[in-house]
């Protein structure tokens, strides 16, 4: 169900080549319900005409700080307090750049500093100036001063290189569009706790060009993740390499290998979290001794010898050290796996665990939808199969639950 009937979205757009994207973006939150004013930069126009985005929107667009007929009535303060959400789409590196430092130099950085609404971005860029220690210390800046925001994805980009930077997808950017305003009517019941939350694969690498892996898309833990921020929690995602978008608002780790999110657990938990929910795949072996060159076909032989060690086991190391009050598991099994995840339960010393059939095609990795079977120390309940995003608020709920009965 939306919650975007009759809000008032003012969408502004940066210079790049996302922008074409605002189109669809528009006719997503129209169709809704929301009401959506346009802004441009100087440079957005060089991808999109104001015409098009007019009859999409169905409001004039507007790009012009000093605009005579608008400013008889101080129309960019009034544009400004009438938004309910400021969304940019793309949010370019000059745009971060300038809004970081508190510029007012065109319309759209005017009416970011003079609107008292929530501002949500969703950034765009080349990988490379995503990653430059000034756009990630704008962006830093920018969240620590309650700017939302949604991606960058990861992946190829219109330049040809392939990396984070993408603009997340107009569908992913209206669902978080959606969930702000269904925020606003949940009860922040988590807020001051501390939650971490790891997803994804985990890639161990063979050689320079080979690794092992697995077929975890991250949707469940990242969906955990957003609906823990829902409720006010604090959340840091600690993820292997996927291909989603970041939820709004969570403090976001990226890693390959199982040692490195061992480590960023770790360092993420030095001071004790509330609740760590270990839902990453994580792979249970790696190579001895990694090759620091590609491997090569021998032709006299037909048969490679790898020779593989046990990989940390993050969930338990965490549970022995006691890095948070409640520690919640995942059994990703193929087979006995209710068996299977009780003795996890206890071996690893955990307060809940999550088991999942992932032999079923219809659930687990790569799906939308799961089925699990939640167990405790003295408790087992098994909802119904749901979306993976229904389903992590039920989990949440559970855990919080679970928490309260404990204390």
């Amino acid at each position: 169900m939306s919650n975007l009937a009759q809000k008032r979205i003012l969408l502004g757009i940066t210079g790049g080549i996302a922008a074409y994207k605002s189109i669809e973006l528009i006719r997503l939150l129209t169709k809704a319900g929301a009401e959506v004013q346009v802004v441009l930069t100087e440079g957005a126009k060089a991808f999109v005409t104001e015409m098009t985005l007019q009859a999409i929107s169905g409001h004039p667009v507007r790009s012009t700080l000093l605009d005579p007929n608008a400013e008889a009535g101080m129309g960019h303060i009034e544009l400004a307090k009438w938004a309910d959400l400021i969304l940019i789409a793309p949010a370019s590196a000059d745009f971060m750049a300038r809004y970081a430092q508190g510029m007012a130099n065109d319309l759209l950085s005017t009416l970011c500093l003079a609107t008292e609404s929530p501002v949500l971005l969703a950034p765009a860029m080349n990988q490379a100036m995503w990653r430059h220690p000034a756009t990630q210390a704008n962006a830093k800046l920018l969240t620590e001063r309650g700017v939302l925001s949604i991606g960058p994805a990861d992946g190829a980009q219109a330049c040809g290189d392939i990396g984070p930077g993408r603009m997340s997808e107009p569908s992913e950017i209206f669902n978080a569009v959606n969930t702000h305003f269904q925020n606003t009517a949940v009860e922040q019941d988590l807020a001051g706790q501390h939650w971490v939350i790891t997803a994804g694969p985990t890639m161990e690498a063979i050689d320079p060009v080979r690794f092992i892996s697995n077929h975890s898309s991250g949707k469940m833990g990242y969906a955990l993740a957003a609906a823990a921020i829902a409720r006010g929690a604090k959340v840091t995602l600690i993820s292997g390499p996927v291909q989603i978008s970041t939820p709004a608002n969570a403090n976001i780790i990226n890693v390959k290998s199982a040692d490195e999110m061992l480590a960023a657990c770790q360092q993420s938990m030095s001071a004790q979290a509330d609740v760590f929910i270990g839902a990453a795949a994580v792979a249970d072996f790696k190579m001895k001794a990694a090759c620091d060159q590609k491997m090569k076909k021998q032709s006299d032989t037909d048969e490679v010898t790898l020779t593989l060690v046990k990989n940390p086991d993050i969930i338990a190391t965490l549970a022995q050290q006691k890095r948070a009050r409640t520690i919640v598991g995942f059994a990703a099994e193929t087979q006995n796996v209710i068996e299977y995840a009780k003795g996890k339960l206890a071996k690893k010393g955990l307060d809940i665990i999550v088991a999942n059939d992932v032999s079923r095609s219809d659930i687990g990795f790569n799906q939308d939808e799961n089925q699990v079977t939640v167990i405790t120390k003295d408790k087992t309940w098994s909802p119904d199969k749901a979306a993976k995003s229904e389903l992590a608020n039920q989990l949440v709920e559970f855990i919080q639950q679970h928490i309260k009965l404990s204390s």
